[in-house]
């Protein structure tokens, strides 16, 4: 994404608090939901490969572990959508727009 089009996804969510309060709520849920056993999973997925090697590799614990890191690059996608939705809230109701 270039500069200016975050600047314009802050720019509409300054004008739009109300979609700003239901993005952040719903990246809050993601957020929740991405993060809740990912490190125990991960754990776990590397506790199969020590004690198994490549064999863990030919059983799926390589998908595996792909898909434990795009879940974790998603839920850290759904924190930066909560953390924008966050300050443009909080500087509409302090006055600080």
């Amino acid at each position: 994404m270039s500069k200016q089009n975050g600047r314009s996804l802050m720019a509409w969510l300054y004008l739009h608090p109300l979609w700003a309060f239901w993005l952040l709520g719903l990246s809050f849920l993601l957020f929740g939901i991405g993060t809740v056993n990912l490190a125990l999973l991960l754990q776990l997925n590397l506790k199969l490969w020590l004690d198994a090697g490549w064999q863990a590799a030919m059983d799926g614990a390589l998908r595996q572990l792909g898909e434990l890191l795009l879940s974790g690059y998603a839920a850290m996608l759904a924190y930066v959508v909560f953390k924008c939705c966050e300050k443009v809230l909080v500087a509409k109701l302090t006055g600080h727009d």
